[in-house]
Formats: C-alpha cells, sequence, structure tokens
C-alpha cells in the first residue's frame, strides 16, 4: 500500500501527476481501465486523463476499500463537441467557466458528460483536467476525455515509464479505446449533443455568488454596480443606491486609505483546478513579472497567497524565473493544499475587517479556485469571484473588481504614465514557449520520489 503522506499537495493534483495508471496491469499479466472513486467531489479531475471517476459517500468509498462493487443507475451521457481554437488571450479558466454557464444551462445532474471533436486535440491533459475538475460545479457526475495521443504524451511528461505508456497505448488501441479527436467516424451516439467553438471562449471570471454566473471581464463593472443594488439574490447585495458610492477611511501600517464597494482584499493563486495547469501558472507569473517591470505594486491590506496542489508548481516556477516577480506582488508560497478555496484563507487585518464592517462594504475575494458561494471564502468578502491566475494577479493590482480592462488602466507607472491590462498579458504563444522550455520530467520524478520514501517510513 501506497500512503501519500501530509504536505504532498492536493489528493486530485497527485492522482493526476502521479497515482494514476490510466490502465491496470496485474501480476499475471491482466489488464483492465483504471476508474477511481474518492470521498471529494473534484475527484472528477482525472477524467481528464481518460481515467473514469467520481466523487462518492464515505460509506460506498469504504465498500469500494473492502473490494465491493458500486451499484448505480445506467447514466445518460451528453456528448459536449469542441470545435476550433482557443484564442491567444483566453485561458483553460475560461473555458471551463464558460462550459460550467453552459451545462448548469442544459442541466446535467446525474449524467455523464464526454467530449469529444478536433477542438481537444488543441487541449493539453491539465487544459482537459480543469475542465473536468469542475464537474461538480456543472452538475455532472463526471467530465471525460478519451485517451488519445496528447494523453501518452502527458504520461512521459510526468514521469510515466516508456514501458508503462507503451502498455496504455496497446492495450487501448486494441480494445477500441483508443481516441482520434479529427476522426469523425470514432464520434459515439450519445444523448444529447452542444457545441462550442472554442474561438468564441473570451477572458471571464464567474460570480459574485455562483460558479456558474459567468461574465466577460469587460462586464464585470457593470455587472457588480448593479447587483450592488439589486435585491438580495444569487446577483443582488440589497445596498441602497444612495451608500454605493459609500467609502470607509482605513489606516493601515501608519498608511491612510479608503476603502469603498467592490475593492479587493483577498486574492488568490489556489486550488486543484488551476494549479495542476502549468499554462495558468506560468501566465501568471509573466503578469506578475510585466507589472513589476512596469513599476505595478499590489495595496498591502491586499490578503495574497500562492497555495498549489503540487511542489511541481514550484520547480518550474523557480526554473523559469518568474518566483521573484510573483513574490514582489505578494503572491509567496503559503504551502501546498486548498487553501482560500475552501475559506481557509485566514483571518483578513483587524483593521481592513474592521472598515468592511464599520461601512457596511461589499468588498470581493478573487481566488483561482472552483467554488465562491457567499460565505465560504471569508466571512468578510460578499462578492468572490473565479478567474484564472493571471486574472487573479490582475485583479489585485488593480486593487478592485469595478473596472472595465478594456477602457481603464490597471494601474500607473512610476512615471504617471497609464499601463492596461492589455501591455503586461502574455499570449499563448508566449506562454507555450515558456512551458517547453521548463517543464521536464526531472521535475515530477524529484517531486514524488518524496512520497515513495516518506510511505515506507
Amino acid at each position: 500500500m501506497l500512503i501519500v503522506p501530509p504536505g504532498s499537495g492536493i489528493v486530485h493534483q497527485v492522482n493526476l501527476e502521479y497515482l494514476a495508471r490510466v490502465v491496470f496491469q496485474t501480476d499475471d499479466g491482466l489488464l483492465y481501465p483504471d476508474t477511481v472513486v474518492g470521498t471529494d467531489s473534484h475527484t472528477t479531475m482525472i477524467n481528464g486523463l481518460g481515467v473514469l471517476g467520481w466523487g462518492v459517500g464515505g460509506i460506498e468509498a469504504e465498500a469500494v476499500m473492502l473490494g465491493q462493487a458500486i451499484s448505480m443507475v445506467l447514466p445518460e451521457v451528453v456528448g459536449f463537441k469542441l470545435t476550433g481554437h482557443l484564442n491567444s488571450i483566453a485561458t483553460s479558466t475560461d473555458l471551463v467557466l464558460t462550459i460550467t454557464a453552459i451545462l448548469r444551462k442544459l442541466g446535467v445532474v446525474n449524467k455523464f458528460v464526454e467530449f469529444f471533436g478536433n477542438g481537444c486535440q488543441g487541449l493539453s491533459i491539465a487544459d482537459r483536467a480543469t475542465i473536468s475538475n469542475m464537474a461538480p460545479e456543472y452538475g455532472a457526475t463526471c467530465g471525460f476525455f478519451p485517451v488519445d495521443v496528447k494523453t501518452l504524451e502527458y504520461l512521459r511528461q510526468t514521469g510515466r515509464s516508456e514501458k508503462k505508456v507503451a502498455v496504455v497505448e496497446a492495450y487501448l488501441r486494441a480494445t477500441g479505446m483508443f481516441r482520434d479527436y479529427s476522426d469523425i467516424s470514432e464520434e459515439p451516439h450519445f444523448t444529447t449533443v452542444i457545441e462550442l467553438d472554442l474561438s468564441k471562449v473570451v477572458p471571464c471570471i464567474s460570480g459574485p455568488k455562483r460558479p456558474h454566473d459567468n461574465v466577460p471581464i469587460t462586464e464585470v463593472r457593470e455587472d457588480f454596480e448593479k447587483a450592488l443594488v439589486n435585491k438580495i439574490g444569487f446577483k443582488g447585495f440589497a445596498i441602497a443606491p444612495e451608500k454605493a458610492g459609500q467609502r470607509a477611511p482605513l489606516s493601515y501600517e501608519g498608511v491612510d486609505y479608503e476603502l469603498t464597494h467592490g475593492d479587493v482584499v483577498i486574492a488568490a493563486i489556489t486550488s486543484c483546478t488551476n494549479t495542476s495547469n502549468p499554462s495558468v501558472m506560468l501566465g501568471a507569473g509573466l503578469v506578475a513579472k510585466k507589472a513589476v517591470e512596469r513599476g505595478l505594486t499590489v495595496k498591502p491590506y491586499i490578503k495574497t497567497s500562492l497555495s498549489p496542489g503540487s511542489g511541481v508548481a514550484t520547480k518550474y516556477l523557480q526554473q523559469s524565473g518568474l518566483t521573484p516577480y510573483l513574490e514582489a506582488l505578494g503572491f509567496g508560497l503559503t504551502g501546498y493544499g486548498c487553501m482560500t478555496c475552501i475559506g481557509n484563507s485566514g483571518p483578513l487585518h483587524p483593521a481592513v475587517a474592521a472598515t468592511v464592517e464599520q461601512g457596511d462594504l461589499v468588498v470581493a475575494g478573487v481566488l483561482s479556485g472552483n467554488r465562491n458561494f457567499e460565505g465560504r471564502i471569508h466571512p468578510s468578502t460578499r462578492a468572490n469571484y473565479l478567474a484564472s491566475p493571471p486574472l487573479v494577479v490582475a485583479f489585485a493590482i488593480a486593487g478592485t473588481v469595478v473596472i472595465d480592462f478594456d477602457k481603464e488602466p490597471i494601474g500607473r507607472s512610476p512615471d504617471g504614465s497609464a499601463v492596461y491590462l492589455r501591455d503586461i498579458w502574455p499570449s499563448r504563444s508566449e506562454i507555450e514557449q515558456l512551458e517547453r522550455e521548463v517543464i521536464r520530467p526531472a521535475m515530477f520524478e524529484e517531486v514524488y520520489s518524496r512520497v515513495e520514501v516518506l510511505s515506507l517510513e
């Protein structure tokens, strides 16, 4: 038995990068597909690697550990066809938040979702895992991506042996479970089919209270200002119109500031949903680098943090030279785990908390997590938005969600010149190039060799 010790990371990310076999092989040579059930809803993340899995209750999990089968009603399977390619500024987070909104509207509770179509070819396993991770948020039992050549590439990238990869490929091809996403003759027949052109996906966030309330970043200012005065609800805080411009003084470490509605007080790069994906993590680092080089800063009272799901993220951020820039903006490593995503951000500074309470302010938390229900992230942040790691950095710099990044500067350089988000936003090709340069199998092997040693101890 292999026991993953505490401090190794978030279980779903460890499963993706290390534990999952894709195909099991017994001592006597029997091969069969890997499957998994776990006692956390985001067990679904592993479906991005072509391993069927989802979350169950404790009693079911214990039964499985004792060798019992799980009984279930055969589910309907919804086909989600992806076509085209993401544009140069969209991220996998933007894609999953868009998909979550679409599937919540469709209604997929107690159903399987399987992704197919030529658009899947352009998505990395980390991108697919991000989409599969949020199956609980879009309501499905799981969101499945069949194994293809990208899966084999990922197994090699994460340090799985060539012998293992060869067995996976041979078995799945022999059984007809290996997928060529460009071959329409391999597309299954689904209960229902829904389609999305990836080129239509735009940078977005979700909130202020639900993961599927998707808002393009060009509409965040307008959306928040409406929600502020709307009656209490998923899109309402019932602030009296005459108090919508309320400002409250804040004295923090000897410096005077003002807080108002929509100001960011928590900004966290956290959660297995996004920190398993090098593209958005390196993207956050590049945004930080370009911002620091322009002289931009984050207000000191904003609680910033970086809590990835495994030590591999630390390795490639260091290798890329981006760690110092993230730290300069307050995104220093706080550990490996769910943290802010499950409400473990810790207390705000007493002065900040008191100002928010006394001013009856609707302030914001921005995080790269998967859930943002009111009260979950922090008692003081009534508005909480899910965003990609690069956008978490951007909103921290802006200091507010009441901003239109297309029209308003994110900040000003020391010489007073305006800096816009587009000035510091990396292109997808820039991120992919850096990812090819810094991600190495040895990083995964080094991090997870500790798991084996500590498990034996």
